[in-house]
């Protein structure tokens, strides 16, 4: 697992602004932090993607330069994940991507919570390269329903698991049910509330982004 906040970066000022109450009056603000964080956590995960040599020409010769072997297939989960997606999109440009719309159900405090699945949106999987990105790995419910669900369009060769923030409990239960997966991590925080959502964390990412729904 792959923890971004134990290093020193400027990535640790974008998180401290998705954090920061005053800050977060301003959506556009909020979700260009998102979209900044995505683009440094893009960058980092780049190194570990496979790479090849290709000839490039230039006004005085030929360079010889590493590209990516093949671009990784981008998928997020609507609609709190869209700025965070942008940000792996600005860096690989040439990626595919996909969609899909998951949400807790309603269910009381006694019951075991349930992710209901929607809208979905995706490209072919297999032998490819997937990376799932979601702002908030709480419970990892969603994203472990979401990734079993992807596995329709195929079995991807290689999966990246990555979110802004993680609560312990979430990251557990995604090596618990993932375990070929590999996890990147903005921050880990301190546990889950009541309502299981993270704390300290930052609120409603989906509502700080875009506004409050019904």
């Amino acid at each position: 697992m792959y923890i971004l906040s134990e290093r020193n970066s400027i990535a640790n000022h974008f998180l401290a602004e998705l954090r920061d109450l005053s800050i977060q009056q301003d959506p556009l603000r909020f979700r260009r932090n998102l979209e900044r964080l995505g683009e440094v956590m893009a960058y980092e995960l780049s190194k570990t993607l496979p790479f090849e040599t290709r000839s490039v020409l230039t006004p005085l010769g030929t360079a010889h330069i590493p590209h990516l072997a093949a671009p990784p297939v981008l998928a997020t989960i609507l609609r709190a994940g869209l700025p965070f997606h942008q940000g792996f999109l600005n860096y690989f440009d040439r990626s595919e991507s996909a969609f899909i719309g998951a949400f807790r159900a309603p269910h009381a405090p006694n019951e075991e919570l349930k992710i209901e699945l929607g809208y979905l949106s995706v490209p072919g999987l297999q032998g490819r390269t997937l990376i799932l990105t979601d702002p908030m790995l709480a419970t990892g419910r969603s994203l472990c329903r979401v990734a079993e669900a992807l596995q329709a369009a195929g079995a991807a060769a290689q999966t990246y698991l990555v979110a802004a923030i993680a609560a312990p409990e979430g990251i557990a239960y995604v090596q618990q049910h993932l375990p070929g997966c590999e996890l990147w991590i903005g921050a880990v925080d301190e546990r889950l509330n009541e309502h299981l959502y993270i704390v300290p964390g930052l609120g409603d990412a989906g509502d700080l982004a875009f506004g409050a729904k019904l």
